[in-house]
């Protein structure tokens, strides 16, 4: 087709001009609109997840998370209760420890019993089962003392109370640990 006849074809009154311009702007507008709401619903969001912004940030082991600051009505992220058992064969001296187990009192139990019977106990006992505490054992030369509280000193220092009261000059700590993460030992 020669040049001329491609111009003769061509739209060149002022009304369609202005319609394929207005069109134009109209999908231009609409892009720019919807780019718009998405980048504010992203910001918010994102700001919501943010640490300073209506919440202050917490963290554990393996999850972290936000805390609604003052009567916010968002849920505080829980973690769920952590058990621990230490058993010992009193003949043998064998012992089994089972810490931070979240599938149950019993489940620590086992735990416990089961390690003290591979270390060659063979009247394993169940010493103490906590939750969401620190236990400590403390040595002297005629008995051990086990323990529990809420921090790992106050367990250790409670332990060594009992095992000196005794009038033993050989106490010391064997085994300590919490049954929390997270928790300030």
């Amino acid at each position: 087709m020669p040049a001329t006849d491609q111009i003769s074809s061509l739209d060149t009154s002022p009304a369609g001009d202005i319609q394929d311009v207005t069109a134009d702007s109209g999908r231009i507008t609409m892009k720019a609109l919807a780019l718009l709401v998405l980048l504010l619903f992203a910001s918010v969001t994102w700001a919501q997840e943010q640490p300073g912004v209506n919440c202050v940030p917490i963290q554990g082991q393996g999850w972290e998370g936000c805390a609604p600051i003052g009567n916010s009505q968002q849920q505080v992220p829980t973690s769920p209760d952590h058990w621990g058992a230490i058993a010992s064969d009193s003949n043998t001296g064998a012992l089994g420890t089972a810490s931070n187990n979240t599938l149950g009192k019993g489940m620590a139990q086992l735990i416990a019993i089961a390690i003290c019977q591979s270390k060659g106990g063979t009247k394993c006992k169940l010493d103490v089962t906590y939750h969401n505490k620190c236990a400590a054992i403390v040595v002297g030369q005629a008995a051990h003392i086990t323990t529990t509280a809420e921090t790992l000193n106050k367990a250790v220092d409670k332990a060594m109370k009992k095992c000196n009261s005794t009038d033993d000059s050989s106490c010391h700590v064997y085994y300590s640990d919490c049954s929390r993460p997270g928790w300030i030992k």
